[in-house]
């Protein structure tokens, strides 16, 4: 007798949504605006900027605070976002 097939199981939305990030991060040229949700402890920590640079296991972002270094293992999420608006006078 033989066995079904065996199907992987259906991806979660969070994989989906980290495979997307990462693609994106991987895409992303640098100077290009980002936002990379992360995992930080208990929770989790959103960095906004422009993407400095990238290596095989991190980017660094240069956010209003500074550069944040986010480790791709703790990515959860990340897209494009537009320029800052202009500043009021």
């Amino acid at each position: 007798m033989r066995e079904p097939p065996v199907s992987e199981p259906p991806a979660s939305q969070a994989a989906l949504a980290r495979a997307a990030a990462l693609a994106l991060l991987r895409a992303a040229v640098p100077g290009e605006r980002v936002v990379v949700r992360a995992h930080d402890g208990d929770g989790a920590r959103d960095a906004l900027g422009a993407l400095l640079r990238r290596t095989p296991d991190s980017v660094t972002i240069d956010t209003r605070r500074g550069p944040a270094v986010v480790r791709l293992d703790d990515v959860v999420a990340a897209r494009r976002v537009p320029p800052p608006p202009a500043r009021r006078h």
